[in-house]
């Protein structure tokens, strides 16, 4: 019997995660409805920054310029004792992913507005603005989602095929799906105020980790000629202390900070998380975002993580609604995702204690420590580009392994003459590269026809200074993706929809099979 579905998918929650799951569903022609309580963006700046890996998302959905529009390059990390001794430091290196620089600083606000408008594009994304999810039931062939309007209490139902639950570290899709989120939160409460900028002051545009052991302090220049300071309240403080202006004040003056640097804009109150869902699926239900995990802020990557989330999830789901991918593909995705976020989560505790001036010298220095004989040049785990753990990939896994890892993206030509960033070249499918060779000539047939029924693309790689042969060729222009490929000993790799390497010619280019990325 036909199904009546109101659209494919339903998002319960349109944050950064909502709106990146939107944005890639319906750049693949995937019909959406989200459902969001608040009627407008949430006022208050939480996430501060984006690196080149969120930004190569952006790019894939077509939106990366005019995102670049409304945030600004970061210049550098640093951990500085009251006293001025500098602790630690991170310089950003240029961007190997064709995006930019490898760091930038965000108003969230203002981001998160450019991201919705991005939306308001697509008739395939409706958006239900007041209305609260109190009911999710899935059957075999689909989900009913109930919602409430806040204000009329009228609720309403909607038939989709999946849902996806990115409302937060208070997920009521969570709970409705018997989740559990497993970890601890600290007893410290913070308090994080926003400014606006009047005038510059020395290093404003460092991101300076103050760090002591009874006040440490995040002071971040934000986008848009706003700054933040994050400060713990001491045991005695309370919200109370803290309920206007004036109270507030000696806080930053305690920092050197004047009003005639700043006027403060608006003040909140948060504690650090350190939490993870149990299972981030459900059937025909997924957790993305904060739903799925709870991180500390000291590696600026919890906003980030949920959006990579999203996009994960949305170019496979996209593909197994249309019928291109089984639906054994979304087993995939939180045996991917799970391992990064745990990552991220690692290191934004390991962050933590530095700020908090519990970390060792010996803990400090493992953090910048570079490992000898290493073939992938080191970079600190805060800079370094993305890696896949574990998941649809074929082949080992680790330094000297080209498995797994995003390929660069330098600035390509092809036969005619075109010369654009190579994602844009490549399109948005599977797509199989041959260093100055042709790729399909290193499979056999039934491998061939594996990476067919993919749809798959198959182009060689030539470098600036030899003649393209044939139309499924590109030229390396900047001379980036040759010595990369060389550096890993490997003439062929195959690359998926999100850039990530899945096999390589040295461990086999035959196509992974689902089976190997259960999760365990």
């Amino acid at each position: 019997m036909p199904q009546n579905f109101d659209a494919d998918v339903a998002i319960v929650g349109y944050g950064p995660t909502g709106v990146t799951a939107a944005l890639t569903l319906a750049k693949h022609g995937i019909s959406v409805v989200a459902v969001e309580r608040d009627r407008s963006i949430y006022p208050r700046a939480r996430a501060v920054t984006v690196n080149d890996w969120t930004m190569r998302i952006f790019q894939s959905l077509g939106i990366d310029e005019r995102i670049a529009r409304v945030i600004e390059p970061q210049r550098a990390l640093r951990w500085v004792a009251y006293d001025g001794t500098e602790i630690m430091r991170v310089e950003h290196p240029p961007s190997t992913l064709g995006v930019g620089p490898r760091f930038y600083n965000i108003y969230q606000p203002a981001m998160e507005a450019e991201l919705r408008a991005c939306a308001q594009e697509y008739d395939l994304i409706t958006v239900r603005y007041g209305a609260e999810m109190t009911g999710l039931e899935q059957d075999a062939d689909g989900v009913t989602v109930t919602t409430t309007d806040v204000e009329t209490g009228e609720t309403r139902t909607l038939r989709v095929r999946h849902a996806i639950g990115a409302d937060g570290g208070g997920s009521a899709t969570r709970e409705l799906i018997g989740g559990r989120l497993l970890g601890d939160t600290l007893d410290v409460q913070w308090i994080v105020v926003d400014c606006r900028v009047k005038r510059w002051w020395p290093d404003r545009d460092l991101l300076t980790f103050w760090s002591d052991r009874e006040r440490p302090v995040v002071d971040i220049a934000l986008s848009a000629g706003n700054h933040r300071w994050e400060i713990p309240l001491k045991p005695h403080e309370t919200e109370a202390d803290f309920a206007s202006e004036d109270d507030v004040w000696p806080l930053l003056k305690a920092m050197g900070v004047t009003t005639d640097d700043v006027s403060i804009h608006q003040w909140a109150f948060y504690r650090h998380h350190t939490r993870t869902a149990d299972a981030w699926r459900a059937g025909r239900v997924f957790l993305a975002g904060d739903a799925a995990h709870l991180m500390p802020p000291w590696a600026g990557a919890g906003m980030q993580t949920g959006m990579r989330d999203a996009h994960n999830l949305g170019w496979k789901l996209a593909r197994v609604l249309k019928g291109e991918l089984d639906e054994s593909w979304l087993d995939t995705y939180e045996t991917e995702r799970r391992p990064n976020a745990a990552f991220y989560t690692d290191l934004a505790v390991r962050l933590g204690r530095v700020i908090k001036q519990e970390a060792t010298p010996e803990e400090i220095a493992e953090l910048n420590r570079v490992p000898e004989g290493t073939v992938t040049p080191f970079e600190p785990p805060l800079t370094a580009p993305p890696v896949l753990e574990a998941g649809w990939i074929r082949g080992p896994v680790g330094d000297a392994a080209v498995v797994g890892r995003m390929v660069p993206q330098p600035v390509a030509g092809d036969t005619t003459g075109r010369m654009a960033r190579l994602d844009d070249l490549l399109g948005d499918g599977f797509v199989l590269l041959g260093a100055d060779t042709d790729p399909a000539g290193l499979l056999s047939a039934e491998e061939r026809a594996g990476w067919d029924a993919l749809g798959a693309r198959y182009i060689a790689i030539r470098p600036k200074t030899a003649y393209t042969r044939g139309p499924d060729e590109l030229v390396d222009l900047d001379g980036t993706l040759l010595p990369w490929l060389a550096r890993y000993g490997v003439r062929a790799v195959a690359v998926r929809p999100d850039r990530f390497v899945a096999a390589a010619d040295v461990s086999g280019l035959a196509r992974p099979s689902i089976e190997r990325s259960r999760p365990r």
